[in-house]
């Protein structure tokens, strides 16, 4: 599972309104019968209108500076091992939200009017999406796109060719596409992956869009706060203050695997992950400590993502960083994603 909490985008080019990306929320409802739409939901109610969502989130700003964020969004991602654990992905995946938001609260470091934050201080608003597309930054995209550019190149001496711009042959032209689109390095469905094509299998998300004000407008409650936990005089009170990132990310793991029964493996937690980024000794010894069989399925999975795995785990921690650091840390490099907020 990976798990990000981006803030809003602020800028010379960039509204402080939420409407632009609740609109963008709303692309996969496009076309769809009322009934087959996957509307916003919060902790207490479904079938919440993108109109009532941007409208809740822009009023829900007082006293914020022009440069802080007026919302942040969450975006939650399960592997297609997780979500292989659902029963029905739109139904489950709103239960798991509300627990999740639990977590979420659970994490500041926060304390309003002398109490701890609780789920009615929030203001947020989710979705489940069923479909992703390729961006132009994934390993596939950009591995296909020095083949891609020759068969740009070749279609525009096609056209300067039919148009009398260009001497050549057409059909030989075509002949020299279709033999590009054999050697692309990455397919789906036999069809070179571009960006925009969308991505095969289970790809259910959910999106999450949470105010940076409390619910009663009064406080500011940011995950994006660079204190896990920290104590400040402010107006003559001792103010807590802080959200723990770490504790946030393991929680939600913890939350999903009772929720659905999950078995997790190894590979699959945020601590190994957290590890592979910070400690990769650890990390290593770790791994080579698993049972035989969670090893075993260890190494199925890290394949499965693309990894090459050298036969065998040598024991010297040397070996290990020279023979494994590098070709595992390219098959795991979406862990970053997990491992610190988006800023």
């Amino acid at each position: 599972m990976y798990i990000t909490i981006t803030p809003q985008k602020l800028g010379k080019n960039n509204s402080k309104s939420s409407a632009a990306f609740v609109e963008y929320l709303e692309k996969e409802n496009q076309g769809l019968q009322q009934k087959k739409k996957e509307n916003f939901f919060n902790q207490y109610h479904d079938n919440i209108s993108a109109k009532q969502v941007s409208g809740e989130i822009d009023s829900n700003t007082a006293k914020l500076k022009k440069n802080e964020p007026r919302f942040y969004s969450i975006t939650v991602n399960p592997s297609k091992a997780e979500l292989s654990q659902l029963q029905d992905s739109s139904a489950d995946l709103k239960r798991y939200t509300r627990e999740l938001m639990k977590d979420y609260i659970a994490s500041f470091n926060r304390e309003l009017n002398g109490r701890p934050v609780s789920l009615d201080d929030i203001k947020y608003y989710a979705k489940i999406e069923h479909v992703r597309s390729f961006k132009g930054n994934d390993k596939q995209v950009q591995e296909n796109r020095p083949i891609a550019a020759k068969i740009q190149q070749l279609k525009k001496e096609i056209m300067k060719i039919s148009r009398g711009e260009l001497p050549g042959n057409i059909l030989e032209k075509e002949h020299q596409i279709a033999k590009l689109e054999i050697q692309a390095p990455h397919k789906q469905n036999g069809e070179r992956i571009v960006q925009g094509m969308k991505k095969e299998g289970p790809q259910s998300h959910i999106h999450i869009i949470v105010s940076r004000k409390d619910a009663s407008n009064r406080f500011s409650l940011s995950p994006g706060s660079k204190f896990k936990a920290s104590t400040v005089i402010l107006h003559g009170r001792v103010v807590r203050r802080g959200f723990d990132r770490d504790m946030f990310f393991r929680n939600a793991e913890k939350t999903f695997d009772r929720t659905f029964g999950y078995q997790r493996n190894f590979t699959e937690s945020y601590k190994a992950r957290l590890d592979f980024i910070k400690n990769p000794k650890n990390y290593f010894s770790s791994l080579r400590k698993l049972p035989s069989s969670e090893k075993a399925l260890a190494f199925k999975m890290l394949k499965k993502s693309g990894v090459f795995i050298v036969p065998g785990i040598p024991t010297s921690k040397a070996q290990l960083a020279l023979k494994l650091f590098n070709k595992l840390r390219k098959g795991v490099d979406l862990a970053v994603k997990s491992s610190a907020i988006e800023i």
